[in-house]
C-alpha cells in the first residue's frame, strides 16, 4: 500500500523590500509554488510580503490566501490566530500541496513564520517544514549606508526598541553596535539618550529598507519631533565602549604553529 504523500510548508524569505534581494532559492520556490499564503494584520488588510513578491514580477498563483496575524501582545489571542492559520495550511498540506508562506525580511528573525511552523508541527508532526533564509532589514540598512555592523572582535546586539531606553542604554555598555528595531514609539526618547551619550553622530536611521518608500537619514538629529514608519530601525555604533579582554586560547601564535608542524 502506497503511503500518503503530504505537501511541505515552506517559509520563503523575500528580504526587506527590494525584489533584487530575493535569493535564488526563494525565487525558485515561489516560481514552483502552486499555493501561496502570506501574513496580514487584519481581515481585508494588505500584505507587505505579498507586495514584495508582486513588485518582483512574480505571478500570483490561482490558489492563494492571506493568514491573519494581528498586532497584539495578547498571547491568548495570538495563539488562537497561529493555530487557525496552521489549520488552514494543513488543509492543503494533507492533500499533497506545498504551501509557501511569504516572509518579509528573514524567516528566522522576528518572523510570523516561526509561530506558524511551530503550530503546524504541533497539529501535524508528519508535515515537512523548510525555511529559506533571506536578507534581514538591518543587513540591508547597513549595506545601504556602506557601514559595517561589526568589525574584527566587535560585539553586536539586535533588539526591539520596545524594551525601553534604560535597557538600550545599559546594553550600550556591553556592545559595540546596537540594532534597534521598531523605533517608532520611542524615537525621541532614544535620540535624547544618544545625544546625552554623544552617539548621535555614530547612528543612522533607515525606514522601509529596500522598498520604493525607503528613507535613509544619516543626520539623525533631524528626526526629533518627526513621525516615522513602523518598519524603521536605528543602528548605533558605540566607539566609546571599554572593551574587555578576550579568551584567545584557540588562537595559536604563528611561530608556535610552525614549530609544532615541524615536529
Amino acid at each position: 500500500m502506497t503511503a500518503p504523500s503530504f505537501g511541505r510548508l515552506i517559509g520563503a524569505s523575500l528580504g526587506p523590500g527590494d525584489p533584487g534581494l530575493i535569493t535564488r532559492r526563494a525565487w525558485d520556490a515561489l516560481c514552483a509554488a502552486t499555493f501561496w499564503t502570506y501574513p496580514v494584520r487584519k481581515h481585508g488588510g494588505e500584505s507587505y510580503a505579498l507586495e514584495i513578491a508582486l513588485r518582483a514580477g512574480l505571478p500570483l498563483p490561482a490558489q492563494h490566501t492571506p493568514l491573519v496575524f494581528p498586532m497584539t501582545h495578547d498571547r491568548a489571542v495570538l495563539h488562537r490566530y497561529w493555530h487557525t492559520g496552521a489549520a488552514a495550511a494543513i488543509e492543503f498540506l494533507q492533500r499533497g500541496i506545498d504551501v509557501t508562506f511569504l516572509v518579509e525580511g528573514d524567516a528566522s528573525t522576528y518572523s510570523t513564520f516561526g509561530h506558524l511552523a511551530r503550530a503546524v508541527a504541533q497539529q501535524a508532526p508528519h508535515i515537512a517544514i523548510e525555511t529559506i533564509p533571506g536578507v534581514s532589514s538591518y543587513h540591508a540598512a547597513a549595506a545601504r549606508v556602506n557601514q559595517s555592523l561589526a568589525d574584527t572582535d566587535d560585539t553586536l546586539a539586535i533588539l526591539p526598541a520596545g524594551y525601553g531606553v534604560a535597557e538600550v542604554e545599559r546594553m550600550l555598555n556591553n556592545f559595540d553596535t546596537l540594532v534597534l528595531l521598531k523605533v517608532k514609539p520611542l524615537l525621541d526618547d532614544l535620540l535624547h539618550m544618544l545625544e546625552r551619550k554623544g552617539l548621535l553622530e555614530h547612528s543612522y536611521f533607515v525606514e522601509k529598507a529596500g522598498a520604493p518608500q525607503e528613507r535613509v537619514v544619516r543626520e539623525v538629529r533631524s528626526l526629533f519631533g518627526t513621525k516615522v514608519n513602523y518598519l524603521s530601525l536605528l543602528i548605533v555604533h558605540n566607539p566609546q565602549r571599554a572593551k574587555r579582554d578576550m579568551v584567545r586560547g584557540c588562537r595559536k601564535p604563528v611561530a608556535k604553529e610552525a614549530h609544532e608542524l615541524a615536529e
